[in-house]
């Protein structure tokens, strides 16, 4: 299934989460750029607020998939694929590099914030959270995302996205109150494979289209 572009898929995924959840005290928190173009669709029809926030993966040397990421805030987890021997012996091999990783993501990351951030936990506080993404190669974001959302009181943890690998939605099964996927995909190519149009605005567009959002709403 592919779709036209980002906002028609956060429409579809619309039509099915608001009959479920429009009574109900909701946030919806984006994981991406393009998560923001899909939820934006879903806070809009929910009348809810919509934060984002931001993520990054540390990849070692020679390895195909992430070792562990991080949150705006600092929040690391190390990736579930990985069992805990092999993460230790990773770690004991790269502390040095881990370390100067951890350093150079939260700088990076400091530096796509506003300066009013993208996302107040308070605004999530006791309500249903749809974690929403433009796509899902491998649930570990949503892994991220619960180190984030660990100091919050929350009521439910719904994902939503427009497509997702197979291990993805494994991953969302164990991790997730309630799942909205339009597509699951046995071979994942890439995210912007399955748009027609690639319509993910400027990241700093979107930070203030956000940060705009945000002061909107008071907890």
């Amino acid at each position: 299934m592919y779709f036209a572009s980002r906002l028609h898929a956060g429409r579809l995924l619309a039509q099915q989460i608001v009959p479920r959840y429009k009574d109900e005290p909701t946030a919806v928190l984006a994981l991406s750029d393009g998560g923001v173009v899909v939820g934006m669709q879903i806070s809009q029809q929910l009348s809810c607020s919509l934060g984002m926030l931001l993520v990054d993966e540390i990849e070692l040397p020679h390895e195909a998939i992430a070792i562990a990421g991080m949150t705006q805030d600092g929040s690391f987890a190390y990736n579930h694929e990985f069992s805990t021997g092999e993460i230790e012996e990773m770690v004991s091999e790269y502390r040095g590099f881990l370390e100067e990783k951890k350093i150079e993501k939260m700088q990076a990351m400091h530096r796509l914030l506003s300066n009013d951030g993208l996302v107040r936990k308070e605004l999530l506080q006791d309500r249903n959270i749809v974690v929403v993404s433009d796509g899902m190669s491998s649930g570990f974001s949503i892994d991220l995302a619960l180190q984030f959302l660990k100091p919050v009181s929350y009521k439910k943890l719904i994902v939503a996205t427009p497509m997702a690998s197979i291990k993805a939605v494994d991953r969302m099964h164990i991790l997730a109150d309630d799942i909205y996927c339009l597509n699951v995909l046995e071979d994942y190519i890439s995210t912007d494979h399955y748009y027609d149009t690639p319509d993910v605005p400027d990241h700093t567009a979107l930070t203030k289209a956000v940060a705009t959002l945000i002061k909107q709403w008071n907890p």
